[in-house]
């Protein structure tokens, strides 16, 4: 399980696959084994539904890396507004999909980051 906050942000560096329930962020990790993160914001609710969404994520990974998870690669789930409310079916079939695009090596394209990535103003 990832505790650092660096090795969540060396996540950040790597494949984007977004989902309407999630993000998934891959990246390797050297030789480390296979390795799982999960980030859910303020945003999307309170302690109760943010600590109910990472149990359910929890479960999804446990069930889907042995399998499907990329070897000495880090994992990371980024909760998003919808994926409280989404069938956990739905969820395990959104995170194989997405496990089968990071495992080709494709990835959704990086959008900007806001004012630190945008270009300045004149």
């Amino acid at each position: 399980m990832l505790t650092r906050r660096a090795d969540f942000l060396a996540a950040n560096r790597g494949l984007r696959n977004a989902g309407p329930g999630f993000v998934l962020l891959t990246h390797p990790n050297g030789g480390q084994g296979v390795r799982y993160g999960i980030t859910v914001t303020r945003k999307i609710g309170n302690a109760v539904v943010r600590n109910r969404m990472k149990r359910r994520f929890r479960e999804l990974l446990r069930a889907a890396l042995p399998a499907r998870g990329l070897a000495d690669t880090d994992h990371v789930l980024i909760g998003r507004d919808g994926g409280i409310e989404r069938d956990f079916a739905r969820l395990a079939e959104e995170l194989d999909r997405a496990l089968a695009r990071a495992g080709e090596g494709r990835g959704d394209p990086r959008r900007g980051r806001g004012r630190r990535g945008s270009p300045k103003r004149t």
